[in-house]
């Protein structure tokens, strides 16, 4: 019997064919489709782990599986290649919008130990040829080493704990691609990072897309550096310009240069990146980190968006 908000059919037949199998020398993996439905029931409540209904098997084998695809990559491979299906039957719009969000932090969240992921740190030769490009596509943004509240994306303020989600979305309030920082790194500073992490794959030959049709962001966004990096990549990108910034313009006269162009209707696109960020914040998992470690809440916000992406 499926219960409310576990895999459908449909859903399951996606992901089915592309989850490790058994070798038969390591064992066997529990049932996939049980533990997944663990993972977003905790997804969507964020009940402790050991919390979790027994109807979905032991709790440690849920979170175990949960920590390793996080370290290793699986869902961030199993989320590229859901785009990649969309891509090829040409349902993204390549318009696209970059923004972030708050997240707050539980108590729970701090106190993590200190040292690479368990997974990454003692996995054997054959794990890391399985894992492939996944363990690579996990950026020291994304794998943090142990560089106490820092390192694993949380930051300190005057409300408490928070980190914060940089992400991607394309026109139709999907995310396209995902980082954590702590919640007081500015906008602008995750900008190239955000970007770079764009990597849709073709399901034949050729590369992989990364460069997308046009970039909308807001004013948090508006310095040279980051209009630079875009007229290198020939991208073209509304991005609306600072008070302060177009007074100085102005007082140098006409070594200021001209005003960056400012397409208004495009602009009024970007609610789809606020959109996608209420997408994800639906999954309470997602909404208030409990996660102590940082890549394993990248992971649990990289599930919420293999959701999105499946039921979209």
């Amino acid at each position: 019997m499926l219960s409310r908000g576990d895999l459908t059919d449909g859903e399951w037949a996606v992901l089915e064919p592309l989850l490790p199998r058994s070798n038969g020398r390591c064992g066997r993996w529990r049932d996939h489709r049980q533990v997944i439905n663990g993972i977003i029931h905790r997804l969507s409540t964020g009940c402790q782990w050991r919390k979790l209904p027994e109807r979905f098997g032991p709790w440690q084998t849920i979170h175990e599986r949960h920590a390793l695809w996080s370290a290793d990559g699986t869902w961030e491979w199993l989320l590229q290649h859901v785009q990649a299906v969309a891509d090829a039957a040409g349902d993204i719009d390549w318009n696209i919008n970059i923004d972030s969000t708050s997240i707050r932090a539980h108590q729970h969240a701090a106190g993590a130990p200190i040292g690479p992921p368990p997974a990454v740190r003692s996995a054997s030769k054959g794990a890391a040829r399985r894992s492939g490009s996944r363990a690579r596509a996990l950026a020291p943004a994304s794998v943090p080493g142990g560089d106490g509240a820092v390192g694993e994306a949380l930051g300190r303020s005057r409300g408490g704990l928070t980190t914060k989600i940089h992400l991607s979305a394309d026109g139709r309030c999907r995310p396209l691609s995902l980082i954590v920082t702590p919640g007081q790194r500015a906008d602008c500073t995750q900008f190239e990072p955000v970007m770079d992490k764009i990597r849709v794959p073709r399901l034949g030959a050729g590369r992989p897309r990364r460069l997308p049709d046009s970039v909308g962001t807001d004013k948090a966004y508006s310095n040279g550096l980051i209009r630079r990096y875009l007229r290198r990549r020939g991208i073209r990108h509304v991005i609306p310009e600072k008070g302060d910034t177009r007074s100085a313009r102005r007082r140098r006269g006409s070594d200021g240069g001209r005003p960056p162009g400012f397409d208004k209707v495009r602009y009024k696109a970007r609610n789809t990146v606020e959109r996608a960020i209420n997408k994800i914040a639906q999954f309470r998992g997602v909404a208030t980190r409990y996660d102590k470690r940082g890549y394993v809440y990248l992971g649990t916000v990289t599930a919420a968006a293999l959701l999105i992406w499946l039921r979209s």
